[in-house]
């Protein structure tokens, strides 16, 4: 496998979306390239996303596994599976960082998870803390707190400018999920 010559920690954040489309975007252009991406989902359980089938077609390169559950998470109102599912998440994202075997580690909503109170901020803030050199590290979700932004290498605000919501357009299946 070939090694990053500097891994960066990467936030997509912002109230529009495309955060988990461009952090799916990069992990498109890293495989391309030979590199491995690991993509851990928190507060994602549902089976009807598209990312999920596309990128079973990047296997063995790509990997992707969702920490959450099919329901909604409602902030002050978060259950022990929510919560449990997360830890278990930021769990797993240790384990492949560690390993050496992948290249970018994708950590899609992790932000959410944090400001829906599934996961202490302070255990985000170590995990960013203990990357390792070789990895790249990108985390998405709405909320990014100072802290977050501050430990970043890079960080892109996804603004909304107009969105089709706003005209009565639903999510639309293989664009919006």
């Amino acid at each position: 496998m070939q090694n990053l010559e500097k891994g960066l920690i990467q936030v997509y954040t912002g109230n529009n979306k495309g955060k988990t489309t461009a952090a799916l975007g990069l992990t498109l252009r890293a495989v391309g390239h030979g590199f491995k991406v690991f993509v851990i989902q928190f507060m994602k359980g549902r089976q009807d996303y598209g990312e999920l089938k596309g990128l079973e077609r990047l296997e063995p390169e790509c990997r992707i596994e969702q920490f959450g559950t099919p329901n909604w998470v409602r902030k002050g109102q978060a259950k022990n599976e929510d919560r449990q599912a997360a830890q278990a998440g930021l769990q797993k994202a240790r384990e492949i960082m560690k390993s050496g075997e992948w290249n970018i580690l994708i950590l899609d909503e992790i932000i959410n998870a944090i400001w829906f109170e599934l996961l202490p901020e302070k255990d985000v803030l170590a995990l960013m803390d203990e990357k390792p050199e070789y990895i790249e590290l990108v985390m998405t979700g709405r909320n990014a707190s100072s802290r977050i932004i501050e430990k970043a290498h890079l960080v892109t605000e996804m603004v909304q400018i107009k969105h089709p919501y706003e005209i009565g357009i639903d999510a639309r299946k293989g664009i919006e999920y």
